[in-house]
């Protein structure tokens, strides 16, 4: 039974165009990708983008809006064996945020241009941040 969270509500701040359109188009992983893609920030939010060309990599939070939220099991493509959904990067599952770590390429106004994403064309934009390697790297010994 879900818990009462307050008022929780996620604005969408944006649109993602790329080249996926059909589920089947998209990659594995996005970071493999070589395909360029565009991020739309609304106009409203367009403000939040001051200094972002400063940043090499962002970390793109996104609605998976085709993605099963009943969901709580998965395969993976490279295991073959099920997982529960929290062990996984499915897009099935009960809150269907997906989140990509892409290469900032360009920055005119509102639109981002961007390599290494794996969202359907129309995805929604939930939130954008900096990626920092020196605090979002783990290093293993």
């Amino acid at each position: 039974m879900p818990k009462e969270c307050g008022s929780m509500a996620l604005v969408p701040i944006g649109e993602i165009h790329s080249p996926y359109k059909r589920l089947e188009d998209i990659p594995g992983q996005g970071r493999l990708s070589q395909e360029i893609c565009e991020i739309d920030v609304f106009p409203e939010y367009a403000f939040g983008l001051k200094d972002i060309e400063q940043c090499s990599y962002l970390f793109i939070l996104l609605w998976m809006h085709l993605g099963d939220r009943r969901r709580l099991m998965a395969t993976p493509p490279i295991s073959h064996k099920e997982h529960g959904v929290f062990a996984t990067r499915s897009p099935g599952r009960p809150n269907p945020i997906a989140l990509d770590i892409v290469e900032l390429l360009d920055v005119k106004g509102n639109r981002l241009t961007v390599r290494g994403m794996d969202a359907l064309d129309g995805t929604i934009l939930l939130d954008i941040k900096p990626y920092s390697p020196e605090m979002d790297c783990i290093n293993y010994m």
